[in-house]
C-alpha cells in the first residue's frame, strides 16, 4: 500500500499496537511522538519515527508536507483521570488544543480519514452503568471533559471540510500482545491488572480495593475489560470501514460484560499463582458501580468481532509481559 498513514502516539501503550497492527497488514505508517509516556523501541517494524510535540506547528506542518497524509490515526493525549482534576489545564491543553492543531493541519492538507482514541468518560456515570452511543455525554472529570471537547471539534470540522472521521469510545483497556512484544510500560502505572500483576511479582506490596459496598453482586466496582489487541484491531476494522464509504460516527469498543475488582484480583492470583496481599479501602470520589460498553454498533458496522475476550486470556497476557519486564528483559 503507498499511501503512508500519520499515527499521532505511536509508542505508547495502546499507539503502539495498533502500529504493529497496521504494519502486519501492509500499512505504510509514520509514528508522530513525543516519547513522554512512550517509547521509542515499542515501534518493531522499522516505523519512520518523528520525534516532535503536537504543539510544535513547523514540525507538524513539515511532516504532512513530507509526507501527503490522507488518514491520520490520533492517540496522542494525557489520560489518568484523577491527575486530570488537579492539573486541569495540562488535560485542555493537551488533549483538547493540541487537537485543534492537528485538526486545523488535516484541513490545510487535506487529509479525508481521522481516527481518534476517545473514552467512555465521556459518559460520566451513566444511568444503570450501561453505556451506549446514545446515553448522555456527561462527563465527570477534565479528561472525560477535554476529549468530548475534541469529538465536538472533529464532529464540525469533518462536517465543514469532507472530512470522515471515527470517534472510539474505550472501555477498560488491559492485557499485552500474546507474544509480548509489547505492553502496558507506563511507570507508576494506575491500571488494575497492571497493579496486581506486579504485586504479585513483588514489585508492590499490595493491591488495592477502592471501595466494598457498591451495589454489585460482590460489593466492588465492576468494569468492561477489553484486551489490547482486540482494541487495535477495532482501528483497522474503523479504518477499513472508512475507506468503504462509512459515515462519521462515534463507536463503543468493549465486550459488553464486566468483571468486578474482586474477580479481576482473584484472576491474577490464580494465573501468577501468588497469594499477594488485598487491601480495601474507601471508595474513590467519581467512581461508578459499574461501567459496561454497548457494544453492538462495531460489530454491526465494520464487522469487528473480538478474538481474546475471557478474563483469563487478558491476565495471562498481562502476565507474561509484567514478568518480562521485570526479569530486566525490556525497559520498565
Amino acid at each position: 500500500m503507498s499511501e503512508k498513514i500519520l499515527v499521532t502516539g505511536g509508542c505508547g501503550y495502546i499507539g503502539s499496537h495498533v502500529v504493529r497492527q497496521l504494519a502486519e497488514a501492509g500499512y505504510q505508517v509514520v509514528v508522530y511522538d513525543n516519547l513522554s509516556t512512550g517509547f521509542r523501541d515499542a515501534l518493531l517494524h522499522g516505523e519512520e519515527l518523528i520525534e516532535a510535540d503536537l504543539s510544535d506547528r513547523a514540525a507538524l506542518e513539515e511532516a504532512f508536507r513530507r509526507h501527503g497524509f490522507t488518514t491520520v490515526l490520533h492517540f496522542a493525549a494525557s489520560i489518568v483521570a484523577p491527575e486530570s482534576v488537579s492539573l486541569p489545564l495540562k488535560y485542555y491543553g493537551n488533549n483538547t488544543r493540541n487537537t485543534l492543531g492537528l485538526l486545523e493541519t488535516c484541513v490545510t492538507f487535506g487529509v479525508s480519514r481521522f481516527i481518534f482514541s476517545s473514552t467512555a468518560a465521556v459518559y460520566g456515570l451513566p444511568e444503570g452503568g450501561v453505556a451506549s452511543e446514545g446515553s448522555p455525554l456527561t462527563p465527570i472529570n477534565p479528561y472525560g471533559t477535554s476529549k468530548l471537547m475534541s469529538e465536538w471539534m472533529l464532529r464540525d470540522t469533518a462536517a465543514a471540510h469532507g472530512m470522515s472521521y471515527v470517534a472510539l469510545r474505550y472501555f477498560n483497556v488491559a492485557g499485552a500482545d500474546p507474544q509480548a512484544r509489547t505492553g502496558q510500560r507506563t511507570p507508576e502505572a494506575t491500571h488494575l491488572i497492571k497493579v496486581a500483576c506486579q504485586a504479585a511479582l513483588g514489585q508492590r506490596g499490595q493491591a488495592a480495593i477502592y471501595g466494598t459496598d457498591y451495589p454489585t453482586p460482590d460489593g466492588t466496582g465492576i468494569r468492561d475489560y477489553i484486551h489490547i489487541e482486540d482494541l487495535a484491531a477495532a482501528h483497522l476494522a474503523a479504518l477499513d470501514y472508512l475507506n468503504k464509504g462509512g459515515q462519521s460516527t462515534a463507536m463503543n469498543v468493549g465486550y459488553g460484560r464486566g468483571s468486578s475488582v474482586r474477580e479481576v484480583l482473584a484472576m491474577v492470583q490464580q494465573v501468577s499463582g501468588v497469594d499477594f496481599t488485598v487491601v480495601e479501602s474507601e471508595r474513590r470520589p467519581g467512581d461508578p458501580a459499574c461501567l459496561i460498553a454497548n457494544a453492538e454498533k462495531i460489530g454491526q458496522l465494520t464487522g469487528w468481532q473480538p478474538r481474546f475476550a475471557s478474563l483469563k486470556t487478558i491476565v495471562e497476557d498481562a502476565w507474561r509481559w509484567e514478568s518480562k519486564l521485570a526479569s530486566g528483559a525490556v525497559k520498565p
